[in-house]
């Protein structure tokens, strides 16, 4: 079943909570996920620390360059849905991920430097479709936004449209609740700890959820 690596150059793009807001809202749809974290800063070890994990999904974490596509594809069963989170610079273990992966996803918040850097995920996808003769779907995901997006990042996001990338709609905004998961654990759903708008936190994490598990079925069919 597919593999979703998250994947940036940069680091603070959002690459952890785009991993665990896809994860959670997956798995409180009835969906196996299991989690990868292979980014030395261990966000979403974590996230997987605090408290009981949510049901439907197991984290692995202190994934190493030498192990990971022998992890991937080991859990890489029917019916799961496995997600990588990775860490923020080019490597071999970001490019031995981006080889195993039904979807990239590329977070960046909507800023020249981050569109800027995005751009060498970019290369790197194309590197390894080169590497591994077949097509790998990517898109850009962009983060911690605001409702009322600025003239620069409607330029930015018409420039990657323009350019052929793919741009996930819904965007994931910035929220509260989101930030909060990494104090708390478990998901939205289950969060004690009100954050916020919770119902307009949860609509955007749903509908996002649901745009990417749409480009993994058009990904395999």
């Amino acid at each position: 079943m597919p593999v979703v690596v998250i994947a940036s150059s940069k680091g603070g793009a959002g690459k952890s909570t785009t991993a665990v807001l896809l994860g959670t809202e997956l798995a409180h749809q009835g969906v196996p996920v299991t989690m990868l974290d292979c980014d030395p800063n261990h966000s979403l070890s974590i996230w997987a620390r605090k408290g009981t994990l949510p049901p439907n999904i197991q984290a692995i974490t202190d994934v190493t360059e030498s192990s990971i596509v022998k992890t991937i594809k080991q859990h890489d069963t029917d019916g799961a849905v496995v997600i990588v989170d990775l860490e923020g610079v080019a490597s071999r273990m970001v490019s031995r991920a981006i080889s195993q992966a039904d979807l990239v996803l590329i977070p960046m918040r909507a800023t020249v430097l981050d569109a800027t850097i995005g751009a060498q995920s970019l290369q790197l996808i194309a590197e390894e479709e080169e590497a591994v003769d077949r097509k790998i779907a990517h898109a850009v995901v962009f983060t911690m936004t605001r409702h009322i997006r600025s003239k620069q990042e409607r330029g930015i996001e018409a420039s990657l449209r323009e350019a052929g990338v793919d741009v996930v709609e819904p965007p994931l905004h910035e929220r509260a609740a989101f930030s909060a998961l990494f104090e708390y654990g478990g998901n939205l759903h289950t969060m004690e700890n009100k954050q916020g708008n919770m119902d307009a936190a949860i609509k955007n994490a749903s509908a996002f959820a649901r745009a990417i598990y749409k480009r993994l079925a058009e990904a395999l069919a």
